[in-house]
């Protein structure tokens, strides 16, 4: 009996030595360090470190942490060091003022086991901006995004929607996922684009097997779920915002119809209608589709606010949060395009308040396609159709939860009943 006590209390002092140990070696690093030291984050345990505090609702989970331990936050998820920036100070020193030592891309572990050529046709994911990623960029934004060839694409984008308004007049009456109805035409303008092929229609049938791999091995995914889900879901919000405060849905059928008449959406009115660019505005600032970016990597340990950021870091910026933030908004948490009207906030990257695209130099390529074809598709829906919401539903208790995935979409799909417009 003895010798079994004797076994139990040394295998206790056993685990707590080897669960003692790196944290005395962690505290003798702290004390004897030249370095400044990390930003400030919650207590991590040994070996896990935070990870038992993340969950699905990241972007909320972080934005709480933020504020308790401030703007510029260290999370441990196992070995891996986490940086969080949660306000526009934060987002500027690391998408502008150190832009190039933190440009580098942070990817799992598991990603290149997946695709080993990931890093070859990736731009969102490519690792460093080494010479390659600079040529897949120029391409991206002189034959893809560049003023000319969306010019030039123009009736691309204006016959899809078209397709999309005649899909939904054929529905008029029934309940519709809006959703993916804008899904199907966001996909089939950037596909016609790249490949003058539609790759999805309206019944649910979509490419074979030859053009799925041709995607996933040239594009990477990258420009069609940057270009398609991304854009799909801030029309889906929009939306769900519109039907959910009806003040702001009359303003812009008041400034449609004054605009445009009885005539149909095209592109040519859209730099006449403030108050649709307002709510596209309006929609990313509370919905960003990327609402922490895609995670940066520091590539030289460097300093950021006073604090040591080591080399190979994930850093995050929580656009979210920022977008949400009371001392930056007003009424934050509110639909309120109004507040874009005369604003001069744009998406260049250049105001850290509002940076829904990203910034520096891995801003997305493809926001000028996104800021024509979201208003277009949105002042097409709300010009050509009353919508209503099944009859169980009340507009002010619309589910407005999120769920974040690739993107910020909605819990519960929109789905709505439209009625053609004369």
């Amino acid at each position: 009996m003895d010798q079994k006590v004797i076994l139990c209390d040394t295998n206790l002092i056993f685990i707590l030595v080897l669960l003692l140990v790196p944290l005395f070696y962690l505290y003798l690093k702290h004390i004897f360090s030249k370095n400044p030291p990390l930003p400030p984050g919650p207590f991590a345990w040994p070996i896990v470190g935070n990870i038992f505090q993340m969950g699905r609702q990241l972007h909320s989970i972080l934005a709480n942490l933020a504020s308790v331990h401030g703007p510029l936050m260290s999370l441990r998820l196992g070995t891996q060091i986490s940086i969080i920036a949660s306000s526009p100070a934060a987002a500027r020193e690391i998408l502008k003022t150190h832009d190039k030592v933190l440009s580098g891309r942070y990817v799992t572990h598991a990603v290149p086991i997946i695709n080993p050529k990931f890093n070859n046709f990736s731009l969102g994911a490519a690792l460093e901006c080494n010479n390659y990623w600079r040529s897949l960029r120029t391409i991206c934004k002189a034959d893809l995004f560049s003023a000319k060839v969306l010019e030039s694409q123009k009736h691309i984008r204006e016959k899809k929607v078209s397709e999309l308004v005649d899909f939904l007049s054929s529905k008029e009456g029934k309940v519709v996922n809006l959703g993916e109805a804008v899904y199907v035409t966001f996909t089939n303008i950037l596909s016609n684009a790249i490949f003058s092929i539609d790759f999805l229609d309206f019944k649910g049938k979509g490419i074979g097997k030859d053009m799925r791999k041709l995607i996933v091995e040239v594009v990477e995914l990258d420009l069609l779920i940057a270009g398609t889900d991304s854009s799909s879901m801030v029309t889906e919000w929009a939306m769900a915002e519109l039907m959910k405060n009806q003040d702001s849905m009359h303003k812009l059928r008041d400034e449609l119809e004054r605009g445009i008449g009885t005539d149909i959406v095209n592109e040519s009115h859209l730099p006449h209608l403030p108050y649709l660019e307002a709510c596209a505005k309006e929609t990313l600032r509370l919905y960003p589709p990327g609402p922490l970016m895609l995670p940066r990597r520091a590539l030289q340990t460097c300093q950021v606010m006073g604090y040591t950021i080591p080399k190979d870091s994930q850093i995050s910026v929580n656009m979210w949060a920022i977008g949400r933030d009371p001392t930056v908004w007003n009424d934050p948490l509110s639909f309120k395009p109004e507040r874009f009207l005369d604003s001069c906030l744009d998406f260049k990257g250049n105001n850290f308040d509002y940076t829904p695209f990203g910034a520096g130099r891995k801003i997305c390529p493809g926001q000028p396609l996104a800021m024509k074809q979201v208003p277009l598709i949105l002042g097409s829906l709300v010009h050509s159709f009353d919508w209503f919401l099944p009859s169980s539903v009340n507009p002010t208790e619309l589910d407005m939860n999120d769920h974040y995935a690739v993107t910020l979409k909605k819990k519960q799909p929109l789905k709505l009943i439209p009625k053609g417009r004369k």
